[in-house]
C-alpha cells in the first residue's frame, strides 16, 4: 500500500487527475493524504471535493485557510472575495453534504508507524505532537459541534498573535486555528507574523524566521509535511518537507510518497493561470 501526500489543489481538478495517474495511484489499496486547501482560486472546487469526499477511508484531508473560508462562507453568509471561485460549490444540489463532510476533517494528522504529521501550515514552537494534537482537537470540537456558526462568525483576526496558556475563549481558538491554517512566519519572540509571505530571502518584515527554523520538540524526531506557502521550494527543510508547488499560479502540483523509509517526490506542471491575490 502507497501512501501519498498531496499538496494545495486548490480546486484544480484536472491536474489531480493527472498527478494521479503519474504516481500510478491504485484505488482499491493506496491512501492519499490532502494537505489543505482542497478548494478555491481554481477552475473545479465543486468536483475537486466530491472526488476526494467519495473516496471514502481511502483519504485523510486537513483543513486549509481556504476551506475554512468556504465554510464560514457557506454557514455564515462570509462575503466572497472578488477572486475567490466558490460560487459553484456554495450553490450546488449536494452543498450541504459537501460541507457536513468537510466540517469535520481534521486540523493535524498524525501517522505514528509512518512518523509523519501533516498540517497545512505549520506545528507551533514550543508544541510537542501530543500538545499540538490536544489544541487542534480543541478547534475540531468547536467545529465539529452545536457552536459552529459562533466559530465561523469570529474565526477571522491577526490577534492574539502570541501563544499562551491563559487564552480562552474565542481568542484561544482563533490563535490555533491560525498557526494550523495561516502561520508562515514568527517573531523572535514567537509571535505569528501573519503579514509576512514571500521566499525567506525575501521576505522584508525585520527578523521574520519560517516557523520550522525555531528550535522545537515537534520536528526534532519527528517529520511534518505542510503546504500553505506556494513561495516556499518545495524540498525538505531538516525533518520539515514543504509540498505547495503553486499550482494554481501556474506552479506544479506535488505528490510526497511517505510509506518509504526514503520518502519520494513526484510533481507536474501546471495550466492554471495566475489569479490576483495571496494566501
Amino acid at each position: 500500500m502507497a501512501v501519498y501526500v498531496i499538496g494545495d489543489v486548490q480546486g484544480c481538478y484536472r491536474e489531480l487527475k493527472k498527478l494521479l495517474k503519474l504516481v500510478g495511484f491504485k484505488s482499491d489499496s493506496d491512501r492519499l493524504w490532502f494537505a489543505g486547501d482542497l478548494v478555491n482560486r481554481g477552475a473545479d472546487s465543486l468536483q475537486t471535493l466530491r472526488f476526494v469526499k467519495a473516496l471514502g477511508d481511502q483519504a485523510i484531508t486537513v483543513l486549509g485557510n481556504h476551506d475554512l473560508h468556504l465554510l464560514s462562507a457557506f454557514y455564515s453568509g462570509t462575503k466572497l472575495r472578488s477572486n475567490d471561485t466558490l460560487d459553484a460549490t456554495l450553490t450546488a444540489p449536494d452543498s450541504e453534504s459537501l460541507m457536513q463532510w468537510l466540517r469535520f476533517r481534521p486540523l493535524l494528522h498524525h501517522d505514528i508507524d509512518l512518523n509523519f504529521t501533516m498540517v497545512h501550515a505549520g506545528i507551533y514552537p514550543g508544541w510537542s505532537i501530543s500538545d499540538a494534537t490536544l489544541k487542534a482537537r480543541e478547534v475540531e470540537v468547536q467545529l465539529q459541534g452545536e457552536d459552529y456558526l459562533q466559530f465561523f462568525k469570529n474565526m477571522y483576526g491577526n490577534k492574539p498573535n502570541i501563544w499562551s496558556d491563559d487564552l480562552t475563549g474565542m481568542a484561544r481558538l482563533r490563535f490555533i486555528t491560525n498557526v494550523f491554517t495561516r502561520m508562515r512566519y514568527l517573531q523572535p519572540d514567537l509571535s505569528l507574523d501573519l503579514t509576512a509571505k514571500g521566499r525567506p530571502e525575501r521576505v522584508k518584515q525585520e527578523n521574520a524566521k519560517p516557523w520550522f527554523e525555531f528550535k522545537q520538540s515537534a520536528i526534532k524526531f519527528n517529520r511534518v509535511v505542510f503546504g500553505h506557502w506556494s513561495t516556499l521550494p518545495t524540498d525538505q527543510y531538516g525533518n520539515c518537507f514543504a509540498i505547495d508547488s503553486g499550482c494554481i499560479w501556474g506552479g506544479r502540483l506535488t505528490a510526497l510518497r511517505i510509506d518509504k523509509k526514503s520518502p519520494r517526490w513526484f510533481s507536474l506542471s501546471c495550466d492554471e493561470a495566475a489569479i490576483e491575490g495571496s494566501d
